[in-house]
Order: C-alpha cells, then sequence, then structure tokens
C-alpha cells in the first residue's frame, strides 16, 4: 500500500467539489482553517459551478478533478462536500500522474467511492475525515484529527462501550465508509475487498428497511464473513414507514453480524456528526473494544 508524503507547512492542499455543488462563502471557514495551518488553498474552478444539484457538469468537474490529481505541487485534494454525484466522474479519471506523484485523498460520505477505488484496487492510503462544508459546525476534536492525521501524527480516540459492542482485539487494514455508497460498488469494477480487514460503517437519512437489505447484500456477496473486526459509526437521521421496521440501525448491523465472532464495536466517532474524526483508509489499525469503552489507534 502506497502511504502519501505526509503534509509540511507551506504545502498545498485543492479544494475541488466532485459531487454536489457549493458556494465559496459555504467554504470560507475551511479556507480560513487551513491557512492557519500555514497550506496553501487552491480553491478549484468547480466552487461556485452550478448544474442542478451537481457542482457544475460531469466534464467540469472531471477536470477539476484531473487537473489537481495531475499537479504536483498539491499535496493534498479535499471535497469540498459529498452529496452524489463522484460515481459519475470517477471512471473517467487517469491515476497515472497521481501514482506518480501521490497524495492524500480526503473526503466521507460520496467520497467513499474514491477511498474504495485507492485502498482496494489502485493500492493508495487515503483519508476518511470531515470536509470543507462542515468544518463551521465540527468538534475542535474532530478539525485537530484531520490536522494531526494530515501532518503525521498519530491517531488515537477512546469512544464509548455499547450494549451491542462484541468485545475483543481487532487488527488490520481499514477500509469501508458510508454503507450506501459500498453497497453500490457491490458488482462492480470497484472490488469491495474485506478479507482480514476492518470494516467502517456509517450512514445518513436511510430508511431503515433499506439499511437491512444493505446488509443483506454485504452479507450474500461475502463481505462481512472474514472481518477482522466491524467499526460502526454514526447511523444518523434515520426513518421510518408508516408501518415500523421494528428496529433500529444497530439493531439491524447486529442481526446480521451476530453468526461471526469478530469483534464489533459501535459508537466510533466517524460519520454525519459533529465529532467526525479523521480515519486513514488503507492502513492498519489496532481497535481494543472493552467492557468500558473502546480505544482506537492508527
Amino acid at each position: 500500500m502506497i502511504r502519501p508524503p505526509f503534509l509540511k507547512e507551506g504545502d498545498s492542499i485543492g479544494i475541488t467539489c466532485p459531487a454536489r455543488k457549493i458556494s465559496l462563502g459555504d467554504i470560507q471557514k475551511a479556507i480560513e482553517i487551513l491557512e492557519s495551518w500555514n497550506l496553501k488553498v487552491i480553491v478549484g474552478d468547480t466552487i461556485g459551478k452550478e448544474d442542478h444539484q451537481y457542482g457544475g457538469s460531469d466534464t467540469e468537474r472531471q477536470a477539476d478533478f484531473q487537473r489537481m490529481l495531475n499537479d504536483p505541487n498539491i499535496k493534498a485534494i479535499i471535497a469540498a462536500r459529498g452529496g452524489y454525484g463522484s460515481v459519475r466522474i470517477m471512471d473517467n479519471l487517469d491515476f497515472r500522474a497521481f501514482l506518480d506523484h501521490p497524495k492524500w485523498l480526503i473526503g466521507y460520505s460520496d467520497f467513499t467511492y474514491f477511498h474504495t477505488q485507492l485502498s482496494c484496487n489502485i493500492g493508495v492510503e487515503s483519508l476518511h475525515a470531515t470536509m470543507p462544508i462542515n468544518f463551521a459546525t465540527n468538534t475542535t476534536d474532530a478539525i485537530s484529527s484531520l490536522k494531526n492525521a494530515l501532518f503525521g501524527k498519530s491517531l488515537e480516540y477512546t469512544f464509548p462501550a455499547h450494549p451491542f459492542n462484541r468485545n475483543g482485539s481487532m487488527q488490520g487494514e481499514i477500509v469501508g465508509g458510508n454503507l450506501s455508497i459500498l453497497y453500490s460498488i457491490l458488482g462492480t469494477k470497484t472490488i469491495l475487498d474485506t478479507n482480514k480487514k476492518i470494516l467502517l460503517l456509517e450512514d445518513l437519512d436511510e430508511y431503515l428497511y433499506h439499511i437491512d437489505r444493505m446488509m443483506m447484500a454485504l452479507k450474500r456477496a461475502g463481505k462481512l464473513k472474514n472481518l477482522a473486526g466491524l467499526l460502526v459509526g454514526g447511523m444518523t437521521d434515520m426513518k421510518d414507514n408508516a408501518i415500523p421496521f421494528g428496529k433500529t440501525a444497530e439493531e439491524i448491523i447486529q442481526e446480521h453480524v451476530a453468526e461471526y465472532d469478530f469483534p464489533v464495536a459501535y459508537q466510533f466517532p466517524s460519520g454525519h456528526f459533529e465529532d467526525n474524526r479523521a480515519v486513514f483508509i488503507g492502513k492498519n489499525a489496532q481497535v481494543n473494544v472493552e467492557r468500558t469503552s473502546s480505544l482506537f489507534k492508527q
């Protein structure tokens, strides 16, 4: 697995919009914070562009991302926000120049397409972390974790125990991210390799029956049976039907992993909420799941 160089003061970081549209004003707080770290911020051409929901047309979003991938002076690229649209440009991106000069690709949610392509298909680590749209409301710990990760410091988080936890020690490479995106890539040329790895799951604004459908799909595809462990982050703003599904998202996940014996930790600080901590995708981690709390180290 290739690890891009960590950043140093004076390096350049690009902000682009591979999915939903965003205005320059919406990322102003992020620009201020990144510049306070003595980074040079390169604002992409897609910031402020609009094509219905998207931050510009597919061609415009692809060109902006490609320009940043190709520029050796840009040492990291962070998605301005998620939404939907990354999958529409991913297959047309050329990663050859990126592999000559690897850099950190950063985001979460819809950006899970890129994380999975990089970790499981190209062999480059990436960073599952907050995005500029969220900087204004993120916790200090979330912002600090991104800075620590980018500048090469180790990550360590203690998070609360949960009744559904399965205690034990998990060690392995982190893969995954947004459950809906992982479900959508099953059967495509972006291969999700979970064998002997720690799977991270989070999601937002999904119907509970669909959480069950997606977990069933992962299970039937063999993506759960050989895990080193499971980290369950935020299952945020779940929705239900007029006839209730009858289980929470956490109960649904618990049901589908009950037959396995790998450790499971809920309440991991990753997902669509203010305390969204940075996690390296494609890098080994150690997680100790104990009776009173869990400890994540990477």
